[in-house]
């Protein structure tokens, strides 16, 4: 759209939209507070990590006033602490997240300018991440879930609700950025772009991040995208702006941006001298405050001098007493770090998900109830979506390709002309995008389940696959993202670098995420069930050499059949040596061990979940057996048969008759020749070889 000018002359009257007294004391405080911490609190090594809101606080005080919907959002970033005070935020709190302690809104788990915050007087503070640009995708995936409410839900209250996402001019430049403005433009969400512009990305100008400097005017030619850009720093044309944009939004006319420029009084840290700028650009930085700007705006029409220096006055000392009350605070508890790195029942998170809500799915039964015809992985997978879909009205299938395709391995086919676009859609192709928009949907109280089409293509999501797992962890179980990532991955009738990644230790590393790795249709309905109805995100992984493989076919077993995670499968039984696999490696050992014959006394575990996995059960296993050996697909170096080693090793060392064994891949990728393949993924001539070597030692 046409980009659209500010009102450049002052108002002779205060704008009504907004209380003009809160505004000014939460000002003072918010410039008290970084004052105190950067000239007294991080000098002496109480706040560990600082970050200025100084010369950035009227449009966010602003803002805070008129987000007053019930289902508002902020997606914040790490300068947003003025628009934090303005929606409830106490000092106390967050002088207590600046000094690592508890009562701050990660309990000493992140940085302290990294915040959540249920809401209060104002928004939902969604949590912050450290990451630049990591705060877009997330947002727009909440504006995109007020959507579904209203018009899938039918909770029609919620109508006038929007999404704010907040960022400095370096953010512009980012993958998350982008990604998130296709999406609103493309579905015309509720959101608000607010981008506050400095003209620096720490040290880096804005020339070097946005042509032209200014990414209002870059994006003037976006369809369905409301501009505004102006004086972030001027009482009259930021009040203005800001009522402008945010009633454009909420009237339902679609996304916009606002653009406010203002200075940056200090570091980009508390590690930041600004050496890179002049005393000149210094200057000009501090003669754009705008706390001089808003006391002539207010004195004498809503203060007199005398008044404002009161305000002054009662801020500092406002400040002043919490910071000494957040300093005489105890530190935090050691034992407690290890606490919400995953749901525990007896205290489940207060937003994300459906609990929170008081919604409970079925339990569903671990026995399963065969039919008598067999189907193969992916006819399982599409059958427990289907179920799902209709027993859960919160659930929504997404990715690229998913709807009217039916998804590049045909999992969805037909589910989108079942149960509609609004459950069962494409996205842009952006795969930060869609993991991005997940965790803002699980965070609004719906199930997300987007499909990544090969596990390599994951790459671009790392960011907030890793953001994801942590949220309960970080925000001291405010917060949860439970959602279910499908991810096809592996060989099949030929390998490439690009379709044929497994690369599962990957995920079992990252904080939070559950994962589970099926080898064949009646596993793959049970995990995934228990993962569609379960509290924590996860990782289901599916095979593509057992998405149609004849071995991997099973008798559906049934729309309750559950599988609990952690629990692996004896598929024979043996007392002279355990092998532990798990997906298309499953078929390989047994075929492996068939033709050794059934006096080779081999015992072969599927472990059907990676994180957790079943330690009991192998453990019992190897003391049984003497001998343990790890078969996958993924490289060797690194992989998660040495972890599964390293518990062998500790745990049952002294029943050991060989050392631990591995058989897997070498450090290089799957190739697209099926011969050069063969000398990466295990083969089951090389699996037999193995087990032999062990059997005879």
């Amino acid at each position: 759209m046409t980009l659209r000018e500010p009102h450049t002359s002052p108002s002779t009257t205060l704008h009504p939209a907004y209380d003009w007294p809160k505004l000014a004391h939460l000002a003072w405080v918010s410039r008290a507070m970084d004052e105190m911490e950067e000239q007294e609190l991080t000098p002496k090594g109480l706040v560990k990590y600082q970050f200025s809101a100084s010369g950035h606080e009227l449009g966010q005080l602003l803002l805070s006033q008129l987000l007053t919907e019930p289902f508002d959002a902020i997606s914040a970033y790490y300068r947003s602490r003025p628009l934090l005070l303005g929606s409830g935020l106490t000092p106390l709190e967050s002088f207590l997240g600046g000094m690592a302690k508890p009562g701050g809104t990660s309990g000493g788990r992140d940085v302290g300018v990294v915040t959540n915050m249920i809401r209060r007087t104002g928004a939902t503070v969604l949590p912050m991440a450290g990451d630049v640009g990591s705060q877009y995708t997330p947002g727009v995936g909440w504006a995109q879930a007020i959507g579904y409410r209203v018009q899938t839900l039918g909770q029609g209250e919620l109508g006038r609700s929007l999404a704010v996402v907040c960022g400095g001019d370096g953010s512009v430049a980012t993958n998350g950025f982008w990604s998130a403005l296709t999406m609103a433009t493309t579905l015309k969400l509720p959101v608000l772009f607010f981008i506050e512009d400095n003209g620096y990305a720490i040290s880096v100008k804005s020339p070097l991040q946005t042509p032209g400097t200014n990414i209002a005017a870059n994006l003037a030619s976006f369809a369905d995208l409301a501009i505004w850009d102006g004086d972030g720093t001027d009482p009259a044309t930021a009040a203005e702006l800001v009522q402008t944009a945010v009633a454009h939004v909420r009237g339902g006319h679609g996304p916009a941006l606002l653009r406010l420029t203002v200075p940056r009084m200090s570091g980009h840290s508390s590690v930041d001298n600004q050496a890179y700028k002049t005393e000149a650009e210094r200057t000009a930085d501090h003669e754009r405050d705008p706390l001089p700007a808003l006391e002539n705006y207010l004195v004498p029409a809503l203060f007199t001098a005398d008044e404002w220096a009161d305000l002054k006055t009662a801020a500092y000392q406002l400040v002043r007493e919490a910071a000494a009350q957040a300093t005489a605070a105890p530190e935090p508890i050691m034992a407690d770090v290890v606490k919400y790195a995953f749901y525990d029942p007896q205290t489940p998170q207060k937003i994300g998900g459906l609990l929170p809500e008081g919604i409970h799915l079925p339990t569903g039964t671990a026995v399963p109830q065969p039919s008598p015809s067999r189907m193969n992985m992916i006819e399982a997978i599409r059958r427990t979506l289907e179920v799902e879909l209709a027993v859960n009205p919160r659930c929504v299938l997404f990715g690229e390709d998913v709807g009217v395709k039916g998804g590049v391995h045909a999992a969805t086919l037909g589910l989108q002309k079942q149960f509609g676009e609004a459950r069962v859609f494409d996205t842009s192709l952006s795969e930060e995008g869609i993991v991005g928009r997940a965790v803002g949907m699980a965070m609004a109280g719906l199930l997300p389940v987007p499909e990544i089409q090969f596990r390599k293509y994951a790459d671009p999501a790392t960011e907030q696959i890793n953001n994801c797992g942590s949220i309960r962890w970080r925000t001291n179980n405010t917060f949860a993202a439970p959602l279910v990532l499908r991810i096809p991955g592996g060989y099949r009738k030929i390998g490439d670098p690009w379709h044929s990644v497994t690369s599962e230790t990957t995920y079992t590393h990252a904080v939070g995420w559950q994962m589970a790795v099926p080898s064949n249709a009646e596993d793959a309905v049970g995990l995934l069930r228990t993962a569609l109805r379960g509290n924590d995100p996860v990782i289901f992984f599916e095979h593509r050499a057992m998405l149609d493989a004849a071995w991997a076919r099973r008798p559906y077993p049934g729309d309750e059949y559950m599988l609990p995670f952690g629990r692996g499968k004896h598929i024979t039984t043996g007392d002279k040596l355990t092998v532990i696999t798990w997906g298309a490696m499953v078929e390989r050992c047994e075929l492996a061990m068939q033709e050794l014959g059934p006096k080779a006394g081999i015992e072969l575990i599927d472990l059907r979940t990676l994180s957790p996995w079943d330690e009991t059960m192998v453990l019992e296993s190897v003391r049984k057996t003497g001998k343990a050996l790890v078969v996958h697909e993924d490289i060797s170096f690194g992989g998660f048969g040495a972890e599964i080693a390293a518990v062998i090793a500790a745990e049952a060392f002294t029943h050991l008759d060989a050392p631990v064994e591995r058989v897997a891949a070498p450090a290089v990728m799957v190739p697209f020749s099926q011969t050069l393949m063969d000398g990466v993924v295990p083969t089951v001539a090389r699996i037999r070889a193995k087990m032999e070597d062990m059997l005879a030692f």
